[in-house]
């Protein structure tokens, strides 16, 4: 953000503005006097030093310095401290640049360098007090405030400075306002990247989000207030981080490009939802999100993402209430199959009545009037064969021979469990048993009987 606000020193700013300043010299000193020829010989050296290519800064503060110190209440103060302020800009001393300029502001330039003559000054002055302000990672909040001014009145300058051309003005004015709008949103972020720098979550959201508040429109500021709540997300407030990725989608909508040097157009997009799909767990629900995001720099006061967890949650739920039975079996299962899975056995799940369950009889022991049922419990998509999970010791054998692959329900008491290979015995009454289709016996090689010619029965084959 600082080099989006890095503004014309003196010698960034051109010939243009020294031309321009030059009459104005000469116009000055038709109203003041130099105390004796020495002083404008100093003088003299300064506009030199400013004025030579490339501009000599270092000098000029020397030279200015000297000057000062040799003729404090020179009629010329008002002049000098215009070119100090030039002279620490061109040594990169923006803290000093930006505090004289304060000093020049609170007498209003205007006033200090009226009329035509004295434009070329308000503007540099104007002009390097906007650059400093951007200089400065920690400014004081004095500094704060003259950066704010010096740019809100560089963005509304409209005085025309003389020996230009009405083109050369425009070029000029155009690069003023950008170079003032940068400085103001500078300032607008500063309190929430000082915070940020600082890991002060909670007052970076509140400087940001103010700033947002006086530009809605700027990706810049959504993506640091979405870095700020995921920051925030990530040091336990968690319903935050559905508010980042709402800033996050907002900057990708505004600049796809953001923080690009490569100017590539899906990273910012890309990174916002990778963020949602980390939330959420899926696509679904993005794109009417993205949309969402168009309308408003700030979420309704009701928004929310559902997290994957959530997402699961509704989904067991819903689950749990169209399959009962199945459901009940797997957290029994998940119980029992667990690293404590022994103890959960013996101390919850053994010798207590257990709700009605469904499965798929497997294998039946024997085939025909069976009293003990092998029986899977089958999840909608498991591929076959199945493979028994429950043994079903019976009270009684049943009737007859029980139809194998059939769904069935039962009541039973667990009575005992074997981890590997995994099986829950449950001891179950036979008249607890529900839907199993059961046919009569057919005696599988069972002998005929048959009468001999002497009346004797003998077994036929």
């Amino acid at each position: 953000m600082q080099k989006s606000c890095r503004l014309l020193s003196a010698a960034a700013a051109g010939a243009l503005l020294w031309l321009a300043l030059a009459p104005q010299a000469r116009a000055q000193e038709k109203k003041k006097n130099y105390k004796d020829a020495a002083e404008f010989t100093a003088y003299d050296a300064v506009t030199k030093d400013l004025g030579a290519n490339p501009p000599q800064f270092a000098k000029a503060v020397t030279d200015l310095d000297a000057w000062k110190q040799k003729y404090p209440d020179s009629e010329f103060k008002d002049e000098r401290a215009a070119l100090y302020v030039q002279a620490y800009a061109g040594t990169n001393q923006p803290g000093k640049a930006l505090d004289q300029s304060a000093e020049l502001m609170a007498r209003d330039l205007n006033t200090v360098y009226p009329g035509a003559e004295g434009a070329p000054t308000v503007i540099r002055i104007l002009y390097n007090a906007v650059w400093a302000i951007g200089q400065l990672p920690d400014p004081t909040p004095d500094q704060v405030a003259a950066g704010d001014k010096a740019a809100n009145a560089l963005n509304g300058y409209d005085q025309k400075l003389p020996n230009v051309t009405d083109a050369q003005w425009a070029q000029l004015r155009a690069d003023m306002q950008q170079k003032a709008q940068a400085a103001l949103l500078y300032t607008a972020m500063l309190p929430g990247n000082q915070a940020y720098s600082k890991k002060d979550y909670a007052a970076a959201e509140a400087g940001y989000t103010k700033a947002l508040q006086q530009y809605p429109n700027n990706a810049a500021i959504s993506y640091q207030l979405g870095l700020t709540l995921r920051a925030e997300a990530a040091a336990g407030q968690t319903d935050k981080f559905a508010l980042a990725v709402y800033h996050f989608q907002r900057a990708a909508v505004l600049d796809p490009t953001l923080g690009n040097p490569k100017n590539d157009p899906k990273q910012v997009q890309t990174y916002a939802d990778n963020a949602y799909i980390r939330l959420h767990g899926a696509t679904d629900g993005l794109d009417q999100l993205k949309e969402m995001v168009k309308q408003s720099a700030m979420p309704p006061a009701d928004f929310k993402i559902k997290t994957a967890t959530e997402v699961a949650a509704e989904k067991q739920a819903e689950f749990e209430k169209s399959n009962p039975q199945l459901a009940l079996w797997m957290k029994i299962k998940g119980q029992l199959a667990d690293t404590n899975g022994d103890q959960y056995f013996a101390s919850q799940l053994k010798d207590a009545a257990v709700p009605q369950l469904r499965g798929t009889l497997v294998e039946a022991k024997p085939e025909c009037r069976p009293k003990e049922l092998l029986v899977a419990v089958p999840l909608p998509d498991a591929q076959q064969p199945l493979r028994s999970e429950i043994t079903l010791k019976l009270d009684a054998p049943l009737t007859g021979k029980p139809e194998l692959n059939a769904e069935f329900h039962w009541e039973g008491v667990p009575s005992a469990f074997s981890k590997d290979p995994f099986m829950l015995t449950m001891d179950t009454a036979k008249d607890k048993i529900e839907g199993l289709k059961v046919t009569p016996c057919v005696p599988g090689g069972a002998k005929k009987t048959g009468v001999t010619k002497k009346g004797v029965t003998k077994k036929k084959r």
